[in-house]
């Protein structure tokens, strides 16, 4: 039997001989000797290192191998000061004997052969050579890794070797709660730093609360639609990139025209000859942007540039590829010393407009950042898979080989495949989208939590509802951080075929074999690579969604992108999925709320908790922003619950939308705040909050129902 320690362990002097003798009894799969009785209910063991000193461990099996995990020593019979009990209490003289109870493993993906020592965060963690060599690199340091190759943990086990205030920081507000819960699980403590864990919009609003919002893209296909025929060389995707990713994304602040000719060709979407009608299209919109009360996190992070104080001892910037330059600088002024921090992406995951590269940001750390020869020098490339069966982890190894082929490299530093390390085979299966088919993949997945439907975008679902009933219907933007044991790919080649269709246009089968090779495109001003990276990116994340299946359906298993990739359309396929308990439906309706699918959150409570919508008018902030695109169009019952919703929550920017439309008590109330009476509004609001609130306070519930 194997037996690992974990890294953390503190063993008394007086002890260590003691723990020897019980770790020989272990590997000899000898544990009665060591006297090992199970904690129930907990899923701990315990061995006896003397008459007042216990051992605590676990019992895990990974493809069919068991292993002792050594957690820690228990030093006179503390165990309501254990770590990982967390006050369980526990009466030695209940506790049963080992040889019934010795199966009873619980299952791990991985335990890497030959490790010896563990690691753990929300589980155990078992490092080969090369990351714990990592772990054991100065800063700073750049990690890159495919979707699944333990970038995060290992960014916080290295976080874990830091002191003084340190801080862990992502695009994403539920990675940087996932991280934390991570970071601290099973009560994890460091009394020698403070550690804090944000979201990129969090780290802003130290500085302050913005006003407004943030811009989404929904937003600027608005501000798009009345220039579409005067930009017909480009489309929305392209030009919103442009914007975020070009033209805002220096920390120095937004390009000016001349610097914004003078980028080279592999610095635009766009030739030196239509950027200057971009331009003028820009500049309309940051005026847009100020009319709107919208912001870009760009603009604001150079704006709070000369506020940064350097307050952090060492950052680790997760999923940096979603982040600007302009972003990660702020970031990164953040800290006391310069170089001490350690960034981890990877750019076939770009799903966000931001025209990154690795290529560019080693340019900013050349030029920009102290210390940047050292980043160049650390760069290192995480390309073991734990995440995904092999036959998922090879598909996904195909797209990219496709990717390469068809555009040449991303950059230096992208060009590898992953490595499964899994052993389970798993499946990657295509089907025809047949009536039948699609009926019956219905029925078996409606009521579990293990399958998600996946699309390629927000209008897509739409198509997909109509044909699956499971609250677990995502686009990709939405499902990147998720993962489940099944996937289905529904229709992604049929909701941009042309798309496709030129991704694959001029590779060759045979393009698609060994490994890849450093090659760039010999046009550089080529912009394909660019203009559909979407397509092929959003699929490497959609595949490495799926833990142990990709089930793809299409309406035309012919497609020329599908039959390189290797896939044949099979005839017949069962899907095997459990059906999930109420009690499990809850926790996944918690954790999909947590990361920020409100949506599906919703549609799981109302189809399997007994939720109900109520039976008035929520203005939530999507409603609202859907109705006050044209505020003129609202009936006066609307009108007056928005009056109110604006005076309760001290709503300035509401109370003006509603005037500008025409609501005339919003305009009385208005207009004094022109003749310097700036408080008048808002005693009429103090009393509108009183009148709300009255019934509440009395017997009226009949009211209030």
């Amino acid at each position: 039997m194997r037996v690992l320690l974990y890294e953390g362990l503190e063993v008394p002097p007086h002890l260590e001989k003691r723990l020897e003798r019980v770790l020989e009894d272990l590997r000899a799969d000898r544990p009665e000797r060591a006297e090992v009785k199970k904690l129930s209910p907990t899923p701990y063991f315990r061995a006896k290192l003397s008459e007042k000193d216990r051992l605590l461990l676990k019992l895990v099996r990974a493809n069919g191998e068991g292993a002792w995990l050594v957690l820690e020593v228990i030093p006179n019979h503390a165990y309501e000061r254990s770590r990982f009990l967390r006050g369980a209490a526990v009466r030695e003289e209940a506790l049963r004997p080992l040889p019934e109870e010795v199966r009873e493993a619980e299952p791990v993906r991985h335990l890497e052969a030959g490790a010896t020592r563990f690691h753990y965060l929300d589980k155990p963690l078992t490092l080969d050579e090369a990351q714990e060599a990592l772990l054991r690199l100065p800063p700073p340091l750049v990690l890159l890794g495919a979707a699944g190759s333990g970038k995060t943990a290992l960014a916080l086990e290295r976080l874990k070797r830091e002191a003084g205030r340190v801080l862990y920081a992502t695009q994403s507000p539920f990675l940087a709660q996932e991280a934390r819960r991570l970071y601290f699980a099973h009560g994890y403590e460091n009394p020698y730093q403070e550690a804090e864990f944000l979201a990129f919009r969090d780290f802003l609003e130290t500085f302050g609360v913005p006003e407004g919002r943030e811009v989404t893209f929904r937003d600027f296909q608005a501000f798009f639609a009345p220039y579409r025929r005067a930009l017909a060389f480009t489309h929305a995707h392209a030009l919103f990139e442009e914007f975020r990713g070009v033209l805002l994304a220096s920390p120095e602040g937004p390009l000016s025209l001349e610097a914004y000719l003078a980028l080279g060709v592999r610095q635009s979407l766009y030739p030196r000859e239509l950027r200057p009608q971009v331009y003028e299209v820009f500049r309309r919109y940051l005026t847009f942007l100020e009319e709107r009360g919208l912001y870009d996190p760009s603009l604001l992070a150079h704006r709070y540039r000369g506020q940064v104080e350097p307050l952090y001892d060492f950052l680790v910037v997760d999923e940096v590829q979603d982040l600007t330059l302009a972003q990660l600088d702020l970031l990164l002024r953040s800290l006391k010393a310069p170089g001490r921090f350690l960034l981890a992406g990877d750019s076939h995951q770009i799903v966000h407009p931001n025209f990154f590269s690795w290529a560019a940001l080693k340019t900013y750390f050349f030029q920009e950042a102290e210390r940047g020869e050292e980043v160049l020098e650390r760069i290192r490339v995480l390309r073991a898979n734990f995440r995904n069966a092999r036959r998922v982890a090879e598909l996904a190894n195909r797209l990219l080989r496709l990717k390469q082929a068809r555009f040449g490299s991303v950059d230096r530093e992208s060009t590898y495949l992953c490595e499964p390390r899994l052993d389970r085979e798993g499946k990657a299966v295509l089907l025809q989208a047949e009536p039948n088919l699609l009926k019956d993949l219905d029925a078996r997945s409606q009521r579990s939590a293990e399958v998600a439907v996946l699309v390629l975008r927000e209008e897509d679902k739409e198509r997909a509802r109509a044909q699956f009933r499971t609250p677990l219907l995502f686009s990709v933007r939405e499902a990147k951080g998720l993962e489940y044991p099944k996937v289905i790919l529904h229709g992604f080649v049929a909701a941009a075929p042309e798309a496709y269709r030129e991704v694959a246009r001029g590779v060759d089968p045979a393009d698609l074999e060994g490994e890849l090779v450093f090659r760039r495109a010999k046009d550089k001003t080529d912009k394909s690579l660019e203009e559909y990276k979407f397509f092929t990116n959003a699929l490497y994340v959609a595949l490495t969604r799926a833990v142990e299946e990709v089930i793809w359906v299409e309406e035309d298993p012919d497609h020329p992108f599908l039959r390189l990739l290797g896939l044949e359309a099979g005839r017949e396929f069962r899907l095997e999925a459990r059906e999930t308990s109420r009690e499990e439906w809850s926790r996944e309706a918690a954790r999909l709320a947590q990361h920020g699918n409100l949506e599906q959150a919703q549609a799981i409570r109302e189809a399997f908790l007994g939720a109900k919508p109520v039976p008035w008018t929520v203005w939530d902030r999507k409603h609202l922003e859907e109705v006050l695109k044209n505020p003129a169009d609202l009936k006066e019952k609307a009108r007056r619950e928005l009056l109110d919703l604006a005076l309760f929550h001290r709503n300035l920017p509401l109370l003006k939308a509603l005037a500008q439309a025409g609501h005339r008590p919003a305009q009385e109330l208005l207009s004094p705040w022109v003749l310097d009476r700036p408080r008048l509004p808002w005693e009429v609001a103090a009393e509108t909050t009183a009148r709300l609130l009255r019934p509440y306070g009395g017997k009226g519930w009949k009211e209030i129902l």
